[in-house]
């Protein structure tokens, strides 16, 4: 027992004393392919880039590293990957270029569902001309909520609510908002639900 003993401590010190690098990001090391119609150009301290939907500036810090092994494929690399903060923002920093991208050339969408009797949405103009979304979602009063400009809102049916963007955050949190007014509950299962969202539903305790 004492002999194992030993051999696990030898073994915990020798790896504390490694000199073995850490493993590299996974995702912040994959390359990004974009097309031709799209540009980057790099500043101190952002990247912007620019594409058929638009022009986007991403804030990069100095330690980022990028670089273009051909004119349509981008690498994002750290100056020193065995320190904390340069590991953990190589991988969101190459996430956020490649949604940044992905935004500027397809952009992103997302369905809302309205699940329950009753449930309607519709678009609608406001007096000022902004679209806004007006929902009847059980409650005893009309749900109205004002579409942001960066948003595009559409209303396909009833019962069915498309949202786009070139942001995926501020789509995100534009779909979430809605959501809010009326989140799927476990036991009749109504709600607004987000693209396939699903949830299990529980049943009801009888007395």
């Amino acid at each position: 027992m004492l002999a194992r003993s030993s051999r696990t401590a030898l073994t915990t010190l020798s790896r504390s004393f490694s000199s073995t690098c850490r493993a590299q990001s996974h995702i912040g090391r994959e390359p990004i392919k974009f097309t031709e119609e799209v540009t980057l150009a790099r500043t101190p301290s952002a990247l912007t880039i620019t594409g058929p939907k638009g022009s986007t500036s991403l804030p990069l810090h100095s330690f980022i590293k990028l670089d273009y092994p051909t004119p349509t494929t981008l690498t994002v690399a750290v100056e020193d990957a065995t320190v904390k903060q340069q590991r953990q923002m190589w991988g969101t920093t190459r996430t956020l270029i490649a949604n940044a991208i992905t935004g500027m050339t397809q952009g992103f969408t997302v369905p809302l569902f309205l699940v329950g009797v009753g449930f309607r949405a519709a678009l609608e103009k406001t007096e000022a001309g902004a679209d806004q979304l007006v929902m009847k979602l059980g409650y005893s009063h009309t749900v109205y909520i004002l579409v942001p400009q960066h948003i595009k809102a559409e209303v396909p049916s009833p019962t069915k609510i498309v949202l786009s963007c070139t942001d995926k955050h501020l789509l995100g949190l534009f779909a979430a908002e809605v959501r809010s007014w009326r989140k799927p509950e476990v036991y009749k299962g109504k709600g607004i639900f987000i693209g396939n969202e699903q949830i299990r539903l529980k049943s009801v305790k009888k007395k």
